[in-house]
């Protein structure tokens, strides 16, 4: 097949070196192959599955999946200068402020990849005043995912789940039982009890209220609640009439 690049010099070729009907055929194939790259926001409760969901949508669609909370680790941990400027505010306790983020996401939306295959804004923005600082910088989603899960069901997926601190792999007494030659050294996280989880479900839940008025019409509602295939099957289906 021709490339891209190819498909170009055909569709511009002079009229002297080649026929119209070349030059339309080229036309017609280029336009063929360009899409219209997504932009995506997902938002989930913790234990909802919107990480998985975020590693299928990037298998299956390509997109360059951003997590703010990953950028904002990698870059205190890099020493970059919004990382060590992020890092004064942690160390005294205080909140990241948006702007630092926003330049953070803004500079890893900033590539090529992004600007040709789209972009997965994973949990962020989280406020308002989030929404409303990459609205300026230009980062605008065509749609929101918002994966629901009742709080019960997350409640029991989060104190169910164990920790193998050997291979790092995570388990759940439930839905995940872990092998039986294991099951002796699997820990628990200091934050999957149900008070903290609790606590957890209400601040994503002030999250999810303060910014869904920032993208009506483009909230995509999602029901979490069950087998990660079908979850992924309706948000592909969505996806796929971007």
């Amino acid at each position: 097949d021709a490339s891209r690049a190819e498909l170009r010099a055909r569709a511009r070729a002079p009229a002297r070196s080649s026929s119209p009907r070349d030059r339309a055929s080229a036309v017609v194939a280029l336009a063929a192959t360009t899409k219209t790259p997504k932009r995506v926001v997902i938002a989930g409760a913790p234990a909802s599955g919107k990480g998985t969901q975020c590693e299928l949508i990037v298998e299956k669609f390509g997109l360059v999946h951003i997590s703010a909370g990953d950028l904002l680790r990698a870059a205190v941990a890099e020493g970059t200068p919004a990382g060590l400027e992020a890092k004064a505010y942690m160390d005294r306790g205080d909140l990241v402020p948006d702007e630092v983020v926003v330049t953070m996401v803004k500079d890893a939306l900033d590539c090529e990849e992004a600007e040709e295959n789209g972009w997965l804004l994973d949990g962020y923005p989280r406020s308002a005043s989030q929404a409303d600082a990459i609205e300026k910088e230009g980062i605008t989603p065509d749609v929101f995912l918002l994966l629901n899960v009742p709080d019960e069901m997350l409640i029991e997926r989060v104190v169910g789940r164990r920790l193998d601190p050997e291979t790092g792999a995570i388990y759940h007494v439930k839905f995940f039982p872990p092998p039986e030659d294991v099951v002796d050294r699997l820990t628990i996280r200091s934050d999957d009890t149900e008070e903290k989880a609790k606590n957890r479900l209400a601040v994503h839940h002030s999250n999810v209220e303060a910014v869904v008025g920032r993208y009506e019409g483009k909230i995509r509602e999602i029901d979490g609640d069950r087998a990660k295939t079908e979850v992924f099957a309706e948000i592909a289906s969505i996806l796929d009439e971007m």
